[in-house]
């Protein structure tokens, strides 16, 4: 550069401040910003720089993608804004100068993807025999790549058994992979695939598993008593998958039906268990004997019976009179004999001693049967005559 005919050295471009970079979670906007002084008449370029391609110069863009852009502050300050971040927008970003050489700094973009589950038609379910194999996969993509977990919705613990290796049990399970070997019945219901990397949301997934096994019926009081005239209630506990179909007999042969007489309900207990009830109404003595549940279902059947026998109510009794045979001829002799045997230290608290001996007729009450009291079978004590001295 000349001035007043002496040479004067250019002052070069130079930024003010580093490129920055970012982490953005997929589908965001940002813009990275370059500072630049002293511009003079060189212009700033947008390259990314892992492709090479050259995204803007100076005010005008260059690529043709419709989320691409780029301000100036009309002084220094020059921005590319990114709208709707992608994942192949990850990468390295250029703000250049065209000096000579060309001077440049450089940022970088690291997109994050939240977590997703590929889709499995299989998860719509898994059956198996009781004591047979199950294998639950669960794929899941995302930036950085996921972690997986599995566990039990209703909270429970998953059992895993390996051959030669003790069974463990655990309230959740990592690895795309959930093998269940030897399942039982209580193992059945919804289990959960959790994917997440730290960008929300989590994701996850519900797999539901069927156990299938022949019906099993449970009678936990398989002998019911009960008076006439009054309504009782027999249940049995039923366990199948699927599920039975379930019915009650009368002396094993008399399917019975809905009636005045006869109401049937039943209500779940979990996923396999379900409780039948059958209401016996106004007892009379034809309706006891042997009641009989059943359940059936694709593999197999079961039954068992409850004995319905009749429970006799104690009759209440009214308390009798009671009957006092008092020998008052008795006394008067004891007395008389006495009166003329005293001697004249005699203490006359003897023969109060000895009469209180005589006069003690008691009363016993027998209590019947249902708390009801019966009175006048008196029980007498056998009389004894006081001890009195010879006249001698």
């Amino acid at each position: 550069m000349f001035m007043d005919g002496q040479i004067i050295p250019e002052v070069l471009p130079e930024f003010l401040a580093p490129l920055e970079n970012h982490t953005v979670t997929q589908g965001r906007d940002i813009f990275f910003t370059c500072v630049v002084n002293h511009l003079h008449l060189y212009k700033v370029a947008w390259i990314k720089s892992d492709s090479r391609a050259i995204l803007a110069i100076h005010n005008r863009m260059v690529t043709h993608n419709p989320r691409l852009s780029v301000t100036h502050n009309g002084h220094d300050t020059w921005k590319l804004h990114i709208s709707n971040v992608q994942q192949n927008d990850s990468g390295s970003y250029m703000c250049q100068v065209n000096t000579d050489p060309m001077r440049s700094q450089m940022g970088h973009m690291v997109v994050q993807i939240p977590p997703d589950i590929m889709d499995d038609e299989s998860t719509d379910g898994y059956v198996t025999r009781e004591r047979g194999s199950i294998k639950l996969r669960c794929v899941a993509t995302g930036i950085p790549t996921p972690t997986v977990t599995w566990r039990r919705e209703d909270g429970k613990n998953i059992t895993i058994r390996e051959e030669g290796r003790e069974k463990i049990s655990l309230a959740t399970f990592a690895g795309e992979t959930l093998n269940l070997t030897g399942v039982l019945r209580q193992e059945m219901g919804n289990y959960l695939c959790i994917a997440s990397n730290g960008v929300p949301p989590t994701l996850s997934k519900r797999y539901s598993i069927q156990v299938h096994f022949v019906p099993v019926i449970k009678v936990t009081n398989q002998l019911v008593g009960a008076p006439v005239n009054r309504n009782v209630t027999l249940q049995c506990t039923v366990e199948a998958s699927p599920r039975a179909m379930h019915t009650w007999y009368r002396n094993q042969d008399e399917k019975l039906l809905p009636s005045s007489k006869f109401t049937m309900s039943e209500f779940a207990l979990n996923d396999y268990s379900w409780q039948m009830n059958l209401t016996v109404h106004d007892l009379e003595k034809k309706d006891f004997g042997g009641y009989t549940c059943a359940a059936v279902n694709a593999l197999g059947k079961a039954d068992a019976v409850v004995r319905l026998q009749e429970l006799e109510l104690p009759t209440e009794t009214t308390p009798g009179p009671i009957s006092r045979n008092t020998n008052a001829n008795i006394k008067k002799k004891i007395r008389g004999k006495e009166k003329s045997h005293r001697r004249p230290n005699d203490n006359h608290d003897d023969r109060d001693n000895n009469l209180s001996g005589i006069n003690d007729f008691g009363t016993t009450q027998m209590m019947g049967v249902g708390g009801g009291t019966h009175e006048g079978h008196r029980t007498e004590r056998p009389i004894i005559l006081p001890s009195v001295s010879p006249p001698w």
